[in-house]
């Protein structure tokens, strides 16, 4: 995608990582320079900030994220045991470090039923968020 099309909340690769852009401004040089774009964006993965400054005229690389629901089945050895709304099971997501990963383990051991929310992108994965998923009946 061109430069100057990128949006503030929108997604782009700085150095090879996914990252979400938080601010963005455009500055214009001298008389036969080309405007410059200079990106502030947080790593999606990592939550570490990353700067880029390119011609307002070039092309960046957006990366492909996807988030997508999965009903917790099971945290087992630091792996989250997941099932999509299909049935499949995946258990390759590790538990997230930090608070989340506390919350989900400690919400699973007291049997509530958590929907996680994985984000995936450039072969990628990790479990950002999750909630109580609605009582049936």
């Amino acid at each position: 995608m061109q430069c100057s099309a990128l949006r503030k909340g929108g997604h782009v690769c700085i150095k090879t990582r996914p990252c979400k852009i938080v601010d963005m401004s455009t500055s214009k040089t001298g008389k036969h320079g080309h405007a410059k774009v200079h990106l502030i964006a947080i790593d999606i993965f990592t939550g570490k900030k990353m700067e880029d400054i390119c011609p307002s005229t070039h092309n960046m690389d957006v990366p492909n994220v996807r988030r997508n629901e999965y009903q917790l089945v099971n945290v087992d050895d630091g792996f989250l045991n997941l099932m999509d709304a299909d049935g499949n099971s995946k258990d390759d997501v590790k538990v997230p470090e930090g608070d989340i990963g506390k919350e989900i383990q400690t919400g699973f051991d007291d049997g509530k039923d958590l929907l996680v929310t994985i984000i995936s992108a450039m072969g990628e994965e990790q479990a950002i968020s999750y909630k109580e998923a609605p009582k049936q009946g």
